[in-house]
C-alpha cells in the first residue's frame, strides 16, 4: 500500500509547528516530497547489494517475515512490469516509455513456425556497431543483440523526445522488456479558502508509491530538508538522530 500524502505532510507540519519553528508551503513540500521520495528509491539497489553479500556469505536470517533482501526487493514489486515497446523504421528502433528507470530482461520475439523468444544481450553502442558488422560475431534471431540510447531531439513524429530508442539486430516482431518503473511524483493537492488557508483536496493528490513502512523514513527526511529551509538546525539534527536510529535497526 502507498503512504498517505495527507497524513506525511499534517505530520511534518505538526512537528515543525510544535514549537512555532516555522512553515512549509505546500508547493515547497511537494519538492521535497519527490526529492525525498527518489533519493529512498534509489536506495533500494545499493542497499540490495550490500544485503546480497550478506547471503553469499550465509549469514543472513532468511526466516520467513526477517529477510532483508526478500524485504527490498518486496518494496520493489509495485514499480516492475512488461512493457512492449513500439518499432518505428524513421528512428530505426524500438521506443519505449520515459517512465522507465532501469531495464530488466529484454526479450525478442520472432514469429514464424514455430514462432520462438530469444533473450536478447544489451550492449554499448561501440560493442553493437562492432558485432553487427562481424561475419563471426554477427547476431542471428537465437542470439540478437541491442542497444540502447535516449532520444534527445525528435527523429519522428511518433517517437517523443525522452523516450528509450533500442536498436535490435536481428529486428524482432515484438520486443517486450521487463522494467522497473520510476515512482509517481508524489503532490498534496489544495484548494485556497476563504482566509487563504490551504485546503486539502484529495482528487488533485498523489499518494507516495512507496510501501507504507517507509512512512517514518519519508517523514524524517523530509524534516531534515524542511531544516535547511527554515534555518533550524535543530529540527536537522532531531531528523538525522531519528533517521540514523531507524537504519541502524533495519540493517543491524
Amino acid at each position: 500500500m502507498a503512504v498517505n500524502i495527507n497524513t506525511v505532510y499534517q505530520t511534518v507540519l505538526y512537528i515543525i509547528n510544535k514549537e512555532q519553528r516555522g512553515y512549509i508551503t505546500p508547493a515547497e513540500f511537494n519538492s521535497l516530497a519527490t526529492q525525498v521520495q527518489d533519493e529512498i528509491f534509489q536506495s533500494y539497489f545499493p542497499d540490495g547489494n550490500q544485503v546480497n553479500r550478506v547471503n553469499q556469505n550465509n549469514t543472513q536470517n532468511d526466516t520467513e517475515f526477517f529477510d532483508m533482501f526478500k524485504d527490498i526487493s518486496y518494496k520493489l514489486y509495485p514499480f516492475e512490469s512488461v512493457f512492449d515497446f513500439s518499432y518505428d523504421s524513421t528512428a530505426g528502433g524500438w521506443f519505449g516509455s520515459s517512465e522507465i528507470y532501469k531495464l530488466g530482461e529484454i526479450i525478442s520475439t520472432y514469429k514464424g513456425q514455430p514462432q520462438f523468444d530469444s533473450i536478447t544481450q544489451l550492449a554499448s553502442k561501440k560493442d553493437y556497431d562492432k558485432i553487427i558488422r562481424s561475419k563471426l560475431t554477427a547476431p542471428t534471431k537465437k542470439f540478437p543483440i541491442c542497444t540502447i540510447t535516449h532520444v534527445t531531439s525528435s527523429t519522428s513524429v511518433s517517437v517523443p523526445i525522452g523516450s528509450l530508442l533500442i536498436k535490435v539486430d536481428p529486428i524482432p516482431d515484438i520486443l517486450k522488456i521487463n522494467c522497473l518503473k520510476q515512482p509517481k511524483r508524489p503532490r498534496w493537492g489544495f484548494t485556497v479558502g476563504p482566509q487563504g488557508q490551504y485546503i486539502f483536496q484529495g482528487g488533485s493528490s498523489t499518494n507516495f508509491e512507496l510501501d507504507t513502512s517507509e512512512q517514518t523514513n519519508i517523514i524524517t527526511n523530509i524534516l531534515k530538508y524542511c531544516g535547511i529551509i527554515i534555518k533550524d538546525p535543530t529540527i536537522i539534527q532531531t531528523a538525522e538522530q531519528e533517521s540514523k536510529s531507524v537504519e541502524a535497526n533495519l540493517k543491524s
